[in-house]
């Protein structure tokens, strides 16, 4: 009883997470009954299993928590990686996120919180991205992070690495949650990516231990803080069967608005997508549609300068050229633009993205394209 009345607050929370098999929604029933956490560690088993969803066995896990935690090995392998720790009555934790009821009680973070990211926007998509996926994840967290939302993302290949890398060249923050310990970062081709999160434009957030290692149940755990953090959340290319959907399913039963990028009906990564639509989720083509929802932080200075092109065909390739002349007369599809270029599908497919990527064009549902 000692030990736990002497450990803080917050070392008293890192405890508890450590512990297998008490989750936040058990921690905060325990909180509920006991108050602190220090006085969940003291507590005796006969008190424990008085709490909802403790019985004996996690009453004896608790009890022994000593023998259980290294609360000194944890303290030097965050060190070793760069963390620190928050828990939910830090003034740097995300409002949004502590107000849902299942809130992680320890947040482990490379990088640093700001005041602005308490507007945020989630961004979600399939790991299978495919070129319209690339486009529209790009064009859309670019210009919302120009905007003043910071993107907060899963770090997983896809859509996620996308969302995080176009709010990077934004001049945007963005928040990269990931489904393991940060001493365990997945997936591990991504450790570039975190680095420039954390180390300037954002962080990188666990709830697991620095040593957690990712499994199949770790992701969707992460997948809810995603959904809660944000104003709102986008899922812009997401199959039948999808993490994703989960995500918006999570997301709304926090309250959070939903969004949903349209696909071409025979294409199964836009399946998920086009039935969130059907189920009431709102139907967006153009970020300037969020923004009007959820409201424009900066209206007259960084989105708009963001989304003004500049002077059109100064510095264009011969096939971008070609392109986007095609696309004087209005909205054409790609086919239309092969027709007329007589370039290949393939290298339509590949300008229009270089041209998007200038801010001169909008690549649109079903494999169309516009001038800005």
């Amino acid at each position: 009883m000692a030990a736990a009345d002497s450990l803080t607050k917050r070392e008293a929370y890192v405890a508890l997470n450590l512990l297998p098999r008490i989750g936040p929604v058990r921690i905060r029933r325990l909180l509920d009954y006991f108050s602190t956490p220090q006085a969940i560690l003291a507590a005796p088993e006969t008190a424990l299993t008085k709490v909802k969803g403790i019985e004996h066995k996690l009453a004896t896990v608790i009890r022994d928590w000593e023998s259980l935690t290294d609360l000194t090995l944890e303290r030097r392998r965050a060190k070793e990686v760069g963390a620190r720790v928050i828990i939910p009555t830090d003034e740097e934790y995300p409002t949004p996120l502590r107000e849902a009821y299942d809130h992680p009680h320890v947040l482990y973070i490379r990088g640093a919180l700001t005041e602005a990211d308490r507007h945020a926007i989630g961004i979600v998509g399939s790991r299978r991205i495919t070129t319209y996926g690339r486009s529209t994840t790009t064009k859309f967290s670019r210009t919302l992070a120009s905007a003043g939302y910071t993107i907060v993302s899963g770090l997983a290949r896809g859509v996620d690495t996308l969302a995080h890398e176009a709010a990077i060249a934004a001049g945007g923050r963005t928040v990269a949650v990931i489904g393991s310990g940060l001493g365990e970062l997945y997936p591990p081709e991504n450790r570039t990516l975190a680095e420039k999160i954390a180390t300037g434009h954002g962080a990188v957030i666990s709830e697991f231990p620095i040593d957690f290692p990712p499994d199949k149940r770790t992701f969707p755990q992460r997948n809810r803080i995603v959904a809660a953090w944000g104003l709102g959340l986008l899922v812009i290319e997401a199959p039948a069967r999808s993490g994703s959907l989960i995500t918006a399913e999570q997301a709304n039963g926090y309250g959070r608005h939903i969004f949903a990028i349209p696909g071409p009906i025979d294409r199964p990564t836009s399946e998920g997508c086009n039935n969130l639509i059907r189920e009431g989720s709102t139907l967006v083509t153009k970020p300037d549609q969020i923004l009007d929802d959820l409201g424009n932080l900066f209206p007259t200075e960084k989105h708009t300068q963001t989304n003004s092109p500049p002077t059109p065909t100064t510095n264009l390739s011969p096939e971008e050229s070609l392109i986007y002349e095609a696309l004087a007369d209005g909205e054409t599809t790609q086919d239309a633009i092969a027709a007329t270029t007589g370039l290949t599908i393939s290298a339509v497919s590949t300008t229009l993205l270089r041209l998007e990527m200038k801010r001169l064009i909008d690549q649109l549902p079903g494999a169309r394209a516009a001038r800005r």
